[in-house]
């Protein structure tokens, strides 16, 4: 009886052993510059890319362009949000307008350039075996000077009437004290 007992609770650990090694998944890999300290928060914008190829010019390219596209698309996002809560918190025709020239002056400033991006982080691999190079980089950037950045912009924007830009820079303020709130903490 207690050799059934203990042969039972040893079929049972390895029962329980062999769904612990299995995943349907396969094995989790932990990239470079993942994790929190390389996430967007309050005071940043970060993104991370990476990129193979055989050359490594190309791979650090494709790593390059991957953390920029989707650090722009962050802050896109951001800037869209932003006209949209305008929208909410106002509710006359002009704020539609004012919103969409908003969101349209956003979309201008991450087609020609990104504010005070830094590069956080680089590292390379080269696979012998593959004859392969992967590469990974990390960028930020501060969240208030992507705003002081956008305000020039909008002082520039010949398309935008004296109210507009008024606007646009009250609401630019505004996300750049929330901002500043954020660094004090």
């Amino acid at each position: 009886m207690l050799i059934m007992k203990n042969f039972g609770l040893a079929m049972l650990m390895l029962a329980l052993l062999a769904g612990c090694a299995s995943n349907p998944y396969g094995k989790r890999v932990k990239e470079p510059f993942s994790g929190s300290a390389y996430e967007s928060n309050n005071r940043f914008f970060r993104a991370s890319g990476k990129g193979e190829s055989s050359s490594e010019n190309i791979a650090r390219g494709k790593a390059d362009m991957d953390a920029k596209t989707m650090l722009a698309g962050q802050v896109n996002t951001t800037m869209k949000q932003v006209a949209d809560n305008y929208m909410g918190q106002t509710e006359n025709e002009r704020g539609a307008d004012v919103a969409e020239k908003f969101q349209s002056l956003a979309r201008q400033v991450m087609d020609t350039d990104l504010a005070d991006i830094r590069k956080v982080g680089e590292k390379k691999y080269y696979d012998e075996k593959e004859k392969r190079y992967t590469v990974f980089i990390a960028y930020e950037i501060k969240k208030n000077a992507m705003f002081r950045f956008m305000k020039k912009q909008a002082q520039l924007d010949n398309t935008l009437n004296a109210k507009q830009q008024a606007l646009i820079q009250k609401i630019l303020d505004e996300q750049e004290k929330l901002s500043e709130e954020e660094d004090k903490k």
